[in-house]
């Protein structure tokens, strides 16, 4: 059986370029916010409305996706929204418009999650799905390895010069979304219930009605979530412990290629291994790299954790989504992963609001090593899970 189809390589050259797009900007996206007039705070609540935007979203446009019996129109409509935000950020910096703007780009992945991880899905079988979602975390990842690197060439030739990048930003969204029109929609599961949209949180009724073993896995994963908190702060870490912009890029960019290059492999693993064993083992790592990071000083030493860290994230990321399907009926897949990944978002701004204030009252090597410590039990709850069911209606 071949398991990479066309569809599958397809979705990855999407995230690819899109990817691209945006970490072209996320290192620079404070710097420019403040150069329009946004406070520390300002960019705080814009932030936090885009994410509980494309939050809330997830699951809404998940559960429309199967209730239509279709894929494509949400990934199209997903990834040209969020590459047509690219531009609207340089055209005009009124704070409206640039939360307008910003919560367009949220909107889009909101749309577009569910219905291309059902696409994902329903190109593999139980046996190959760790492989189908890893190779797609593989190609979004390497996307957001290249992104910061394109930057920091820009930026090196026109120092300062922002909105320009935003503009250079939209050449690989507009990439990414011709590689949509390619996509062709295949066979719903079953036939479409009907062409209305879902009422906004009708999404929410799936938790109740859905398998033991889903609501239980979503509540280890969201668990997780809650302590799991933004990168940013590994990467405050190591401006306090004395790295400098340049060192500490460049080990970002090194851990975005270890994940890239790690993720494949890693679905290779866990379809032949067990999903669950390959989860809870990234968990295990994520445990060992923060543990690290409450005592580690040298720049080699934070190299060697980060190393570490885009591993755990190579044997979860996909791993868990390809969880997700393989204990859910095919027809609710996009409802299924929109409602954990809704939830998923906001339950990371609060791990992220928990993380500073803890920060803050007690310093980073207590927040590391707390998290490290709920981690590992974390990870003893998830070994009681099951990651094999083969309900009625799977691929």
């Amino acid at each position: 059986m071949r398991i990479l189809s066309r569809t599958v390589v397809l979705l990855g050259f999407v995230s690819l370029f899109t990817d691209m797009a945006s970490e072209m900007l996320y290192p620079i996206m404070p710097l420019f916010l403040k150069s329009i007039g946004f406070s520390v705070v300002g960019i705080g609540i814009l932030e936090g409305i885009a994410e509980a935007t494309a939050g809330l979203s997830k699951g809404y446009f998940g559960k429309w996706s199967d209730l239509r019996g279709a894929r494509v129109p949400f990934v199209r409509v997903g990834y040209l929204l969020s590459a047509l935000s690219k531009p609207m950020m340089a055209i005009w910096t009124a704070p409206l418009w640039v939360l307008f703007a910003r919560t367009t780009d949220r909107l889009g992945k909101g749309i577009r999650t569910g219905a291309r991880d059902a696409m994902l899905s329903g190109e593999a079988n139980p046996d190959t799905k760790a492989r189908v979602f890893g190779f797609h975390r593989g190609m979004d990842t390497l996307g957001a390895a290249i992104g910061p690197g394109l930057a920091l060439l820009f930026l090196w030739q026109f120092p300062e010069n922002y909105r320009a990048l935003f503009l250079v930003a939209f050449i690989p969204g507009l990439a990414a979304v011709a590689c949509t029109f390619l996509l062709k929609e295949k066979p719903a599961p079953q036939p479409a219930s009907t062409d209305k949209p879902p009422g906004i949180f009708s999404f929410l009724k799936y938790i109740p009605e859905s398998s033991q073993n889903y609501r239980k896995l979503l509540v280890g994963l969201l668990a997780f979530a809650l302590v799991n908190s933004s990168d940013l702060f590994l990467l405050l870490l190591l401006k306090e412990r004395g790295l400098n912009d340049t060192t500490l890029i460049g080990i970002y960019i090194f851990y975005n290629l270890v994940y890239a290059l790690a993720a494949y492999p890693a679905g290779s693993l866990a379809d032949r291994w067990g999903l669950k064993k390959t989860f809870i083992s990234g968990l295990l790592l994520f445990a060992l790299v923060y543990g690290g990071m409450a005592v580690a000083g040298d720049w080699w030493q934070f190299g060697a954790l980060f190393f570490l860290y885009g591993i755990y994230a190579a044997f979860t990321e996909g791993i868990s989504k390809a969880w997700i399907s393989n204990v859910t009926e095919a027809k609710d897949v996009a409802t299924a992963i929109g409602t954990y990944e809704g939830f998923r978002s906001l339950a990371t701004l609060l791990a992220s609001a928990l993380a500073g204030a803890i920060w803050y009252q007690l310093g980073p090597a207590v927040l590391f090593g707390a998290t490290a410590g709920v981690v590992l039990l974390l990870a003893v709850f998830c070994s009681t899970l099951t990651d094999r069911i083969e309900p009625t209606g799977s691929v």
